[in-house]
């Protein structure tokens, strides 16, 4: 499994990672059904396949306690990341996940997750997404500093997006980003190699578009651009669409890590057989960029 340094924090982390918001279950946001049995396989498969980055979050349902349930003693073989500023809302047959950016929730949202997990440290402790005006009236970096002091977090980061990311990306506070990006959703392209030029670490979420309709969860609308940028063209004999765009995805040049979630250890083991084949050929990857340029989907100017 290739693996890269995060960033500034030196932790060497498999380029192909888990998300672990598919074990969530179905209370939060839709989300499938997962049985004990199901969430214990694939967490374990994932640690003996040779990956070593989980990426999780306080309002993703059940994720962090299966975690811990199932794979707190493998502990040591794992880095692992959360996020904060969450929070579960009963809601009868539902949970509602609204954001609360005050520090008694960001402290509540760490001392929660590192008793579900047990664990006494998370790697990683992430911003899950406030808008710049929410981190600023929130002091959010200074209670990530303070919580970091405790030794209950090693290293923070953020989850963010556009607009956002790129005064995050300047203010210098982050040791990591998490952005999203594929082939399919390039906007964040160049941000992303700002950012990691900068010295941050880079973790990518959707790095394969969740899948192509109908085996996995993705959209239709935003997967009509693999036909219209003629991708088909480009594949090796035998490599599958998803296989590709973990390639792409794989082969930015400031990626450290991509997290790819899934529940079916036979999708888990093609994640890993593909990522084993590592970044796509130079002259394939520059054509594919072409391609998706003629047809619109282009990085945004930074």
């Amino acid at each position: 499994m290739d693996k890269s340094i995060l960033g500034r924090t030196g932790l060497e982390v498999t380029k192909l990672g888990f998300g672990a918001m598919e074990i969530r279950g179905p209370r939060v946001w839709s989300g499938r059904p997962v049985t004990d049995e199901q969430s214990e396989a694939i967490l374990n498969a994932v640690l003996d396949a040779g990956i070593n980055f989980i990426d999780t979050a306080y309002d993703y349902g059940r994720s962090e306690e299966l975690i811990g349930r199932f794979i707190s003693h493998r502990r040591q073989e794992y880095i692992l990341a959360t996020k904060c500023g969450c929070t579960l809302v009963d809601c009868g047959d539902h949970d509602e996940t609204p954001h609360v950016w005050t520090r008694d929730n960001l402290l509540h949202n760490i001392d929660t997750s590192l008793r579900r997990m047990k664990t006494d440290y998370v790697d990683l402790l992430q911003l899950h997404g406030p808008t710049v005006q929410q981190a600023e009236e929130g002091q959010l970096v200074d209670v990530l500093k303070e919580i970091q002091a405790t030794g209950k977090v090693r290293y923070i980061g953020i989850s963010s997006y556009l607009p956002h990311v790129p005064a995050y990306i300047r203010s210098g506070d982050f040791d990591t980003f998490q952005i999203p990006y594929s082939a399919l959703e390039r906007d964040h392209e160049q941000l992303i190699t700002e950012a990691g030029e900068g010295g941050a670490g880079i973790i990518i979420r959707g790095g394969v578009g969740r899948g192509e309709p109908g085996a996995g969860l993705g959209l239709a609308d935003r997967w009509a651009t693999w036909n219209e940028a003629k991708l088909d063209d480009l594949l090796e004999e035998g490599e599958s669409r998803t296989g590709f765009l973990l390639r792409f995805t794989l082969t930015h040049p400031q990626l450290s890590t991509t997290i790819v979630g899934t529940m079916n250890p036979a999708h888990l083991a093609e994640n890993v057989r593909y990522a084993g084949k590592g970044a796509l050929p130079a002259d394939v990857y520059a054509e594919a960029k072409r391609r998706l340029d003629a047809v619109g989907c282009k990085p945004v100017q930074s």
